[in-house]
């Protein structure tokens, strides 16, 4: 299907014809990925001047493998930390919260690890983090949970990569990094809610991370409709019932108005 392009002329019929598909659902679910956070502030990654177009992603194994690397590791979300506490929710992220509060949505999937969906006062136990959440830390043998202040604190204290006070375990950021096994508990979920919903947005995603990418098609072949709003095309457009380029925000708050203030 062709993307309609989210230019001014156009925008009002854009957003009634996303609006009648709200209307319609009984159950939608969200699917998110790096674009729905740009408009915060928050860039990419696989973007022209994004993240990994200025450093190579870490994997899991050379996390394992090298205090060197662990600790560039620590340097690279603390960096990266700086930036997410100093965004805001956008109007995306408000209006999924409105969805659910609502009774409108059963939940979010989202491949996003910045917390502004729960920032923007989305319930955790509506939200599938599917890559994990990079705003906290844990150990990756017994799981104890870590604030990012208090692992700041252990790197300074012994300028070593940290360790698990209880377990002696490496601490990591609670994401999910390439090489790393995907989280049963998320993966099922986000299955569960593609074939549970009527309606599957996908908001910001490119839809080239697999597995995760294969959620909204799972959604459309359950029979639910699929609309994808993304700058750039994806490869579900052919399959999807309606496509829209151009910014999320600007569609989403002509169809909310009364959630567009704030951010």
């Amino acid at each position: 299907m062709a993307q309609i392009q989210t230019d001014n002329d156009t925008l009002v019929g854009e957003a009634a014809h996303l609006h009648r598909l709200v209307d319609d659902a009984k159950a939608i679910v969200a699917f998110c990925g790096a674009g729905i956070s740009t408009e915060s502030g928050i860039p990419d990654f696989r973007s022209p001047g994004g993240i990994w177009s200025k450093m190579e992603p870490i994997t899991y194994q050379e996390f394992m493998a090298s205090e060197e690397v662990r600790l560039e590791d620590w340097r690279r979300r603390f960096m990266l930390d700086e930036i997410y506490s100093k965004a805001e929710p956008n109007i995306a992220h408000r209006v999924l919260a409105h969805l659910v509060a609502e009774g409108r949505s059963p939940g979010v999937v989202t491949q996003n690890v910045d917390g502004l969906h729960q920032r923007a006062g989305l319930p955790p136990e509506y939200l599938v983090e599917l890559h994990g959440n990079a705003t906290y830390a844990h150990c990756l043998d017994c799981r104890e949970p870590f604030t990012l202040g208090e692992v700041h604190k252990m790197i300074e204290a012994k300028g070593e990569s940290p360790r698990c006070p209880d377990c002696g375990g490496f601490i990591k950021s609670a994401i999910i990094s390439f090489g790393e096994a995907m989280p049963e508990h998320e993966m099922r979920r986000a299955f569960e809610l593609a074939n549970e919903c009527d309606l599957m947005i996908v908001l910001g995603s490119s839809l080239v991370v697999h597995p995760a990418a294969t959620i909204p098609l799972v959604a459309k072949q359950s029979g639910a409709r699929l609309v994808i709003l993304n700058r750039e095309e994806t490869p579900l457009d052919d399959v999807a019932d309606s496509c829209f380029s151009g910014e999320i925000g600007a569609l989403l708050s002509a169809l909310f108005p009364e959630l567009s203030g704030g951010g």
